[in-house]
């Protein structure tokens, strides 16, 4: 049994051999001059198209269509005279392409690009709100201490509302009445027409229905009226206060925009129920 293994295997053996030097080509054997050099350069596809993944800078082979001088001048070698002019032979792809290994290099790091700063944007300042004079008329001591109060917290500007004090004097007249009905104060009218005395009707409240022979702002001056009249024949004439004396306010707004008009006149209380009219 033995002898038998032993030749076998240098039956073995010696088809091995006879195949790698070429004698069993006939019977379908590999040629093995084709896996060695320079047949094994010829059959090489493309070979300048091989790039180096992590090669050195400057290895990388030119792009198609822009072939050097070199490569239009001299056609690719081919059989032995490829191997003659390598000089060494070529390694296959596989070991180029896993074999390699990163040349460092010694380039200065690139130096950072300097920091671009973006120019400021200028905008032209928008136009002022065109602006008013407004004003109102007409309030009490007790309103124009609460409309103080309220223009204050609006935040207007020092001299952007003024609001002022106005006195009316009390008024006098030389009255007649109080009459019971309208028919007693026509015939009292009858009377002064005859007379030739001028009168008005009187409707402030307590001396309707009544009549004024005339109208003066101090007590002293009213006096002398009704002496004239006296003179001239009325005898139920006297002098009586017609409207005490008399302090409102007044508030003037010089120069406001149309948005403050309107936060002014929706202060309510403070108001009174008054609306801002154009100052004449």
């Amino acid at each position: 049994m033995l002898r038998w293994l032993i030749a076998a295997l240098v039956a073995a053996n010696l088809v091995y051999f006879a195949g790698t030097r070429g004698y069993l080509v006939s019977l379908g054997w590999p040629d093995p001059a084709a896996q060695h050099e320079p047949r094994r350069l010829a059959q090489q596809i493309q070979p300048e198209r091989l790039r180096l993944l992590n090669g050195p800078r400057g290895s990388e082979p030119e792009p198609d269509g822009e072939p050097t001088s070199q490569t239009k001048s001299t056609p690719p070698a081919t059989g032995a005279a490829a191997a003659t002019s390598a000089g060494t032979p070529s390694p296959a792809p596989s070991e180029l392409t896993v074999g390699a290994s990163p040349v460092p290099t010694n380039s200065p790091p690139a130096a950072p690009e300097p920091a671009t700063t973006a120019a400021p944007v200028v905008t032209a300042p928008a136009p002022p709100a065109p602006t008013t004079c407004w004003q109102a008329s007409g309030f009490g001591s007790d309103q124009a201490e609460l409309l103080r109060a309220e223009l204050r917290l609006l935040g207007l500007p020092d001299g952007g509302w003024q609001l002022s004090e106005a006195r009316s004097p009390g008024r006098w007249i030389v009255y007649m009445g109080r009459y019971d009905n309208n028919d007693q104060a026509a015939r009292k009218k009858a009377e002064l027409r005859e007379l030739g005395i001028d009168f008005r009707d009187v409707n402030t409240q307590g001396l309707a229905p009544g009549l004024a022979l005339g109208t003066f702002s101090s007590e002293e001056a009213a006096d002398e009226g009704l002496q004239q009249v006296t003179r001239r024949g009325v005898r139920t004439a006297r002098v009586v206060q017609e409207r005490a004396e008399s302090v409102s306010f007044n508030l003037r707004l010089p120069a406001i925009t149309e948005a403050q008009r309107l936060r002014i006149e929706s202060l309510g209380p403070a108001m009174a129920g008054r609306s801002l009219q154009r100052c004449s």
